[in-house]
């Protein structure tokens, strides 16, 4: 089976979240953001993270998740930029994050992190397999 990596950057709670379902789905989506919006590539994650989670979030920490999806899925979504080249994502209506979540192959990693809006980025490679 193909698959594509996607990332999404994520906050405190939102980790907490997919540690809860044991790394193997994403939670419903937050209501101020009614589209899911993973990104195809980790440096434009990132940079959401480092703007928008470590700089607005309670915990001021930002974290950036990988993850694989199965192409087949993806294929009925139309994958847009947003902005510049470069910073292309796929928007999945919250009602289809279920289907998503079972087109996961393996499970939700942490790619690397932001501790504050004004620190570097830390890449990690924590799998939970």
């Amino acid at each position: 089976m193909t698959t594509v990596t996607l990332y999404q950057p994520v906050g405190l709670e939102e980790l907490q979240d997919i540690r809860a379902a044991d790394w193997k789905a994403f939670p419903p989506h937050d209501i101020d953001q009614p589209i899911f919006r993973p990104v195809t590539d980790e440096a434009f994650a990132a940079q959401l993270a480092r703007d928008w989670n470590a700089a607005h979030t309670t915990y001021r920490r930002g974290y950036i998740v990988r993850f694989e999806v199965a192409k087949a899925f993806l294929d009925q979504y139309e994958q847009r930029v947003s902005g510049t080249p470069g910073h292309e994502e796929y928007w999945i209506p919250p009602e289809d994050l279920p289907l998503l979540n079972a087109a996961l192959q393996g499970q939700i990693a942490v790619a690397g992190t932001f501790a504050d809006r004004e620190a570097e980025y830390r890449k990690i490679n924590e799998t939970h397999a």
